[in-house]
């Protein structure tokens, strides 16, 4: 470990000599490996042999053993040392895709939101005209729909059957999409306190089930609670005419769907 801080990012690292040399398989997920809370928690993993990722995934596992100091990292984000820097350029490029094309799009979905930087950005973009939703199960330091201010953010958080514990996120990048999943919420601690971990996902067909994750979640209307400007919750409901959308149960049937 290192000390200091506490190490926060989830990640296995296996490497096989394989015919042609040794290859990399790395699993990075936004949950513990934990028996217990897989059964209760939403969560996220990405397995990949991407030899780009399998460096940096190396990289680290030297740098927390003690084999190596830090190196820089092509794809991994980690914190402390570059997370925060990458959510600002991220956002930061939505404000400019939003001046020169009018299409900037920011979803992110946590447990957590209260690093102060992190939410004067969002404030900033959304000034700009940025159009941001936030899926934040807990506390929120952020305010939303604030005429001038923040009126172009939105917030809800899911509470269930389970407990929303994946986090993901989503820049539309001028309709080049970049989708991440990773272990940090956007809080103080979690960005400058801890080691935590980040990764790209680029996958077409995995990029489009996140965003579909992220759609089910702003589309629910029976477990949502969207977060007022005057900082208070509402719970959502259906309209009369309106097919109740549960997230968990949608969730559900979609997972029995595959196994069958």
């Amino acid at each position: 470990g290192l000390v200091g801080l506490k190490i926060h990012a989830k990640a296995t690292l296996i490497v096989r000599q394989e015919k042609d040399g040794p290859r990399t398989y790395c699993h990075m997920g936004t949950g513990n490996y934990h028996s217990k809370t897989a059964r209760l928690y939403t969560d996220l993993g990405l397995v990949t042999c991407d030899p780009v990722i399998g460096r940096d995934i190396v990289n680290l596992f030297h740098y927390l053993t003690g084999y190596a100091p830090e190196q820089p990292y092509k794809k991994a984000i980690v914190a402390p040392r570059d997370m925060r820097n990458k959510i600002y350029e991220y956002i930061n490029q939505e404000i400019e895709f939003q001046k020169q094309h009018n299409n900037g799009r920011i979803i992110a979905k946590m447990n957590a939101l209260d690093d102060v930087g992190t939410i004067r950005e969002l404030y900033r973009a959304s000034q700009a005209g940025v159009q941001i939703d936030l899926i934040i199960r807990g506390h929120s330091r952020l305010r939303p729909g604030l005429e001038g201010f923040s009126e172009n953010i939105r917030i809800v958080s899911i509470l269930g059957r389970f407990l929303e514990h994946d986090r993901i996120f989503y820049f539309h990048n001028n309709d080049q999409p970049i989708t991440l999943i990773g272990s940090a919420d956007w809080r103080n601690r979690n960005l400058s306190e801890r080691v935590e971990l980040s990764v790209p996902v680029e996958n077409p067909s995995l990029q489009k089930r996140l965003i579909q994750l992220l759609n089910i979640a702003l589309n629910d209307n029976r477990l949502a609670w969207d977060l007022g400007a005057d900082g208070q919750y509402r719970l959502r409901r259906a309209a009369d005419a309106q097919t109740e959308y549960n997230a968990h149960q949608i969730l559900m049937q979609q997972a029995l769907e595959r196994m069958a």
